[in-house]
This record gives C-alpha cells, sequence and structure tokens, in this order.
C-alpha cells in the first residue's frame, strides 16, 4: 500500500494525477487526509480522502508514501507528526519515498537526500540539503522519487509505477494514457 498524505493548501494535479496514473496501474495507493478525510487544495479544491491519518497506522503492509507538493501543502505536511513517523519509517525501511514540487524540500530538511540525485520547483533547491540537483523533470534514485511540478505529474506517477510494475506494463499504460512522455 501506498499512502498520499494531503494536507490543506496540497497542489490538486500533483497529487490526483498522480493518483490516478497509480491506480490505472492496479496499485494500492490511499489518499490520507491530514486533519480531515475532506482537505482543500491550494486552488480551493476540496479532496474526499479514503481515510484521515486518524485511521491508519504503521504496519508491513506500506510500501510507500507520496508527498504533493503546493503551498501552504508541504509545509503543513512537514509540520504533521503522523506524516514524519510514516516517512521515517519508509526511509529506514528502504520504502519508495516520492515527493513533486515543493514537497521534496521536506526530504532535504531531513537529511534523507544526501548524495542523492533530486529535483524540485524551481527556487526550492537551497531545501534540498545535501543533493545533486538535476535538471530533469522527475529522477529517481534508489527508493527516492522526486518531480519538479504539476506539469510533470503524470510522469511522476508512470515513474512511481515503473518501481512496482515492469517498464512493458509502463508503456502500455503510458499508451493508453495517450502520454508522449
Amino acid at each position: 500500500m501506498i499512502y498520499a498524505f494531503l494536507a490543506k493548501g496540497f497542489e490538486e494535479v500533483e497529487a490526483i494525477a498522480a493518483i490516478d496514473v497509480i491506480r490505472r496501474a492496479e496499485i494500492e495507493i490511499a489518499t490520507v487526509g491530514i486533519g480531515s478525510k475532506i482537505v482543500c487544495g491550494s486552488h480551493n479544491i476540496p479532496v474526499f480522502c479514503d481515510m484521515d491519518e486518524s485511521e491508519i497506522n504503521l504496519a508491513d503492509d506500506i510500501d510507500g508514501i507520496l508527498l504533493p507538493g503546493g503551498m501552504p501543502g508541504t509545509v503543513n505536511l512537514e509540520q504533521n507528526e503522523t506524516v514524519n513517523k510514516f516517512l521515517d519509517y519508509c526511509f529506514l525501511n528502504n520504502k519508495q519515498i516520492c515527493a513533486i514540487c515543493a514537497a521534496p524540500s521536506i526530504l532535504g530538511h531531513k537529511g534523507m537526500l544526501k548524495n542523492k540525485n533530486a529535483v524540485c520547483f524551481p527556487g526550492f533547491e537551497d531545501e534540498l540539503e545535501g543533493a545533486v540537483i538535476s535538471d530533469e523533470f522527475v529522477v529517481t534514485d534508489d527508493n527516492i522519487i522526486t518531480a519538479k511540478g504539476m506539469g510533470s505529474a503524470v510522469k511522476f506517477g508512470l515513474e512511481i509505477v515503473k518501481k512496482f510494475r515492469s517498464s512493458d506494463y509502463v508503456n502500455k499504460l503510458k499508451s493508453s494514457l495517450q502520454c508522449s512522455i
């Protein structure tokens, strides 16, 4: 199971596009609302989550986490105890960590990007402490996937799928999405 954490002010396209691509690949992913099951994004679009943070426990079924960017969504994620607990667990247990836009800054602040290739929304590079900054739109380094922002959300989702499915599967999925990336 991948847990996608949504906090007030998250970037809607980054979250929903990636989650949609992952669900199309029949990979289990659940949306987790921080503070409520209904979370309003940075463009005032309310999203009804599968669960709120009080309904989840750190368990063996976790395969990874997804952190969308957006402001103040990224700050709200970084300040949340549950998100930090899951992030630390994933980092220590080599589970998949996926962050897009401003959200890779959370990983940088926690020292999780030291000597790792990473990317973020332009202007947040100084927050990726110890990272080797890439010019790519989506970057994978071991168990960490980072992406630039909204325009790379589908590619970000496909890169996550690639970690759980074969390259052939990803190519078929891209074809069904009419995706040229």
